[in-house]
């Protein structure tokens, strides 16, 4: 007989975060990412988009209004273990969601600062920036950036070696981040993360999947990353173990065959093992 399960006991994850019709990136693939580990996931959206394995081809930003009620009745109903915010599109969205928060008292928050998509096109309006971290840097757990991510939210040069990430983590930091996930994705050779928490300096070395299927890593990684914290692990922990997922769903991805383009991770791979 199978063992029942205490739903007080599965976290519970709320993604803030635009929607991806084809399913591999933002709150769809966020809200798979938090079922194959082990959480339940809600969302608020806050942006629908058009958009394929080929490219996004329009953004529609939900008013800010919409997104802040979305937010609050969550919370009004809800327990939430931690929450994942992915792309804002507009300052005023950015706004509303660290209003939404603050009155929540919500923790074990995870900014993804989602600027441009995987393809290369842009996903946030002028004025974003500014507004990410006057008004999220604050209240985030950890803020996860690429390289072109740090460098758009710094104003500097990209980052081309593990000195250069450190040095703009710790810029982060004084703008006002708590801890900086710099995610060196986009080097030359095995992939490099470094967290720059306070005096902390922390390399996370990984490898590279053979795959051209990248879509929707920098979400995946930070959901796995929000879920691992909510179920218990401390911050460098639930960094490698969401590394650790994210690798092995990058290294199924061609199984899924998914577009003529850059299709997602297999974000479900342990979960439809036949």
């Amino acid at each position: 007989m199978a063992t029942p399960i205490t739903t007080a006991l599965i976290p519970k994850l709320l993604s803030i975060a635009g929607s991806d019709p084809s399913g591999g990136a933002g709150v769809q693939g966020d809200l798979k990412t938090f079922s194959a580990l082990g959480c339940y996931g809600m969302a608020a959206i806050t942006a629908l988009t058009a958009q394929n394995t080929r490219g996004v081809s329009l953004v529609h930003a939900v008013p800010a209004s919409v997104v802040a009620a979305q937010i609050d009745a969550v919370f009004a109903d809800i327990d939430v273990d931690a929450v994942k915010i992915g792309m804002l599109a507009e300052p005023a969205i950015a706004a509303c969601v660290a209003d939404s928060l603050a009155r929540a008292g919500a923790t074990r928050i995870v900014l993804d600062p989602v600027l441009v998509a995987t393809s290369g096109d842009s996903l946030s309006a002028a004025g974003l920036i500014h507004s990410v971290i006057a008004r999220l840097f604050p209240l985030a757990a950890l803020v996860t950036p690429n390289l072109p991510e740090a460098a758009a939210l710094l104003g500097a040069r990209e980052a081309v070696a593990a000195r250069e990430m450190v040095e703009q983590g710790r810029a982060l930091l004084a703008c006002g981040a708590r801890a900086v996930l710099m995610k060196g994705g986009h080097l030359s050779g095995e992939p490099l993360d470094i967290l720059v928490a306070g005096e902390t300096v922390q390399e996370f070395h990984g490898r590279r999947a053979p795959t051209k299927n990248l879509h929707g890593t920098g979400c995946a990684l930070s959901s796995a990353i929000a879920a691992h914290l909510a179920l218990g692990a401390p911050l460098g922990a639930a960094i490698r173990a969401a590394k650790d997922y994210l690798e092995d769903a990058l290294s199924a991805a061609d199984a899924l065959a998914l577009g003529s383009g850059r299709g997602p991770p297999h974000l479900l791979h342990a979960l439809w093992k036949r």
